[in-house]
Order: structure tokens, then C-alpha cells, then sequence
């Protein structure tokens, strides 16, 4: 009998060995393969060049992520942060404010160039909406999702255009200026809103940070102020340290802080994305 079981259990394991196995495991995912080219454009007769990115290896469209740059201008450090942005899976567009891709390589001349984007509000708004309809015209691109980061300038440049109402998701700013040149009015701010500001930036007083949230609370925006303890300026900027040494400037990178907010930004653009 115990002769007559074991033949049968031999049996039916060759019959199940002979059977091909079910794979349930889900297939791996490919790894990001970044996209990365130059694109210009033009607003107001000016030539902008920027930089555009996105996975190859995923298909369809996906939301858009606006990268403005700090006060040095379009240089490797905004085209990095869009590479990051297509890894994680959007269509990321590194912007030109400057025009010509012009880059400072002095305080002197970054503060020159900065000013004359400030002091001239409808050609600063003119040459971020060419970028913002260059990178929803993209085919990568899901036209009804568009968010906007902006690093020191740059973050300035994001909060402005949330200010006006613009038409995006959201706006993230990384110790980006919080100074108003044009107060947001009660319920016109389409965006939601993420400051990522470092508690120790000798360039934002508490009196701006007070300013800035009471503005917003006024204007119904909804918005995250997120403070970094022992965080200064460009604190997201690994070129910060040297910069500072180099210029006299209370500049420092901060990698714990530079990684929460990068994580912070990434909870806050899929929550923007997924509500809309």
C-alpha cells in the first residue's frame, strides 16, 4: 500500500513539474532612462533657453513640472533638478528668465539681472507663461497638470505667478524670496502653495515670514511654510558652500535639509496631482 502511494505521488508530481508555472510576481519596472534636451523658445521678441525632460522609458503623457532657476540664471544646477523631476516620473521644463540663457557669474551681475525680471512684472510674467505653453504643448506632457519650483529667485518668480492666479496646481518655493511686488487679493490664488525656507537665512527676516503668511491667510490660499532649523540660504545648493566662501555671502548647504524638502515637494506634487 505505502508502495502504491508513493507511485501516485510521483505520478501527480510529474504531472504538476510538466505544467508550466504561473508567474505572479508583477513585472520590475524599467529604470528611469532621463531625456534631456535644449529647447527655445520666445516671449516678447526675446530668445529663452531651457531644458527639457522626461523618462523614455514611460508611456503617455504625464503631469508638468516648471523649474525656475536661482539668481546665477539657467545653469547645470536648474537642468539637474529637472533630471531629478523626470526620474520621479514628470515632464520637467528648466526655464530661462534671463533671456539668452544668460548666467551670472558674480553677485554683482545676478542681483543686475534679477532686478530688471522684478522690475518689469508683464515681461517676467510674459517669459514664464511661453514656458508654461512650451512645456503643456510638449507630448510628454498632461496639459491639465502643471506644477511650478523655484529655487532662491526663482522661488520668488513661483510665488508671483500664484499671486496672479496663474493656472497652475501648485508652486514650490526653496528658500525663494517671500517679499510681495504684487499683493495676492482674497480668493485669487488658484495654486496651492509650499515654502521651503530655511530657519537660519540671514536674506528672509521673521517680519517677511510674518508678512507672508498673514498675506496668504488673507488671500484664503492654501499653503505649507515648512522652516528647516539651521538651514541658510541655498541651503538645497551643494555650490553653496564655495559660493559663499568665494562672494562673502551666508550661503551653506544643508543636506538633512535639502532632503526633507526634496521629499516634502515630492508629498506635495503627488497630492496636488492626484486631487485634480
Amino acid at each position: 500500500m505505502r508502495y502504491l502511494i508513493l507511485i501516485v505521488g510521483l505520478l501527480m508530481f510529474a504531472c504538476s513539474s510538466d505544467k508550466p508555472q504561473e508567474n505572479t510576481e508583477a513585472p520590475a519596472q524599467a529604470a528611469p532612462a532621463v531625456q534631456g534636451e535644449a529647447v527655445d523658445y520666445s516671449a516678447d521678441g526675446v530668445t529663452l533657453k531651457g531644458y527639457l525632460a522626461y523618462d523614455k522609458n514611460l508611456s503617455g503623457k504625464r503631469p508638468g513640472v516648471l523649474v525656475v532657476h536661482e539668481w546665477w540664471g539657467h545653469n547645470p544646477y536648474a537642468r539637474k533638478r529637472a533630471d531629478m523631476l523626470a526620474a520621479l516620473g514628470y515632464t520637467a521644463l528648466a526655464v530661462d528668465m534671463y533671456g539668452d540663457g544668460k548666467q551670472a557669474g558674480h553677485p554683482d551681475d545676478a542681483m543686475k539681472f534679477a532686478n530688471e525680471v522684478f522690475s518689469n512684472l508683464p515681461a517676467a510674467e510674459a517669459r514664464f507663461k511661453a514656458a508654461m505653453n512650451l512645456l503643456k504643448n510638449h507630448p510628454m506632457t498632461d496639459p491639465n497638470h502643471i506644477a511650478a519650483i523655484g529655487y532662491c529667485f526663482g522661488g520668488g518668480v513661483v510665488l508671483h505667478m500664484a499671486r496672479t492666479g496663474a493656472d497652475l496646481d501648485g508652486v514650490v518655493s526653496f528658500h525663494g524670496s517671500l517679499a510681495a511686488t504684487h499683493s495676492a487679493e482674497p480668493g485669487s490664488i488658484k495654486a496651492k502653495i509650499l515654502v521651503c525656507n530655511g530657519a537660519a537665512d540671514g536674506f528672509v527676516t521673521a517680519e517677511q515670514i510674518a508678512a507672508f503668511k498673514k498675506e496668504m491667510d488673507d488671500a484664503g490660499a492654501d499653503y505649507q511654510f515648512i522652516n528647516y532649523e539651521g538651514a541658510k540660504h541655498s541651503f538645497t545648493n551643494p555650490d553653496a558652500d564655495e559660493n559663499g566662501a568665494k562672494f562673502g555671502l551666508p550661503l551653506a548647504y544643508n543636506k538633512a535639509a535639502d532632503e526633507q524638502s526634496w521629499q516634502a515637494m515630492q508629498e506635495f506634487l503627488k497630492k496636488i496631482f492626484a486631487a485634480n
